[in-house]
């Protein structure tokens, strides 16, 4: 029954990661962590899977091997953020105060990635995620 409900939690938590991506203020990172976890706790065969993702293994191999993040990463990150955040106050919002807190926020989450979040050195590489096969 446990194993059943990690899987489901971290599907789950895979779900809102993606959507993180797209939503500002919604968290990518810590969702595709919370997966691996859950995913480690429940199948080894969906933990290797995730880690070997074409689009989202590469991000948790470097964040758990602490190597960070590329500056490529952080740039469409922000970049991706602040695309969302002007569409979201001038698409979304007619008040003003929403606005202004909204791009506070936008530059708190930039200032966070860019001073809080490891630059991956382009001398490392993660890890491969074929070790488990």
């Amino acid at each position: 029954m446990r194993k059943i409900l990690y899987i489901t939690l971290g599907i789950l938590s895979i779900i809102l990661g993606i959507i993180g991506i797209f939503v500002p203020g919604l968290p990518t990172t810590p969702f595709l962590l919370l997966s691996s976890w859950l995913f480690y706790k429940s199948s080894q065969k969906l933990h290797d899977r995730l880690h070997r993702s074409r689009w989202l293994g590469k991000y948790i191999r470097h964040y758990e091997s602490k190597q960070g993040v590329s500056i490529t990463s952080k740039v469409i990150s922000i970049l991706c953020m602040w695309i969302m955040i002007n569409i979201s106050a001038f698409c979304f919002l007619e008040t003003g105060y929403i606005r202004i807190v909204l791009f506070v926020l936008g530059a708190i989450g930039t200032a966070s990635i860019l001073w809080f979040v490891p630059t991956a050195t382009s001398k490392t590489s993660p890890p491969s995620g074929k070790e488990h096969q």
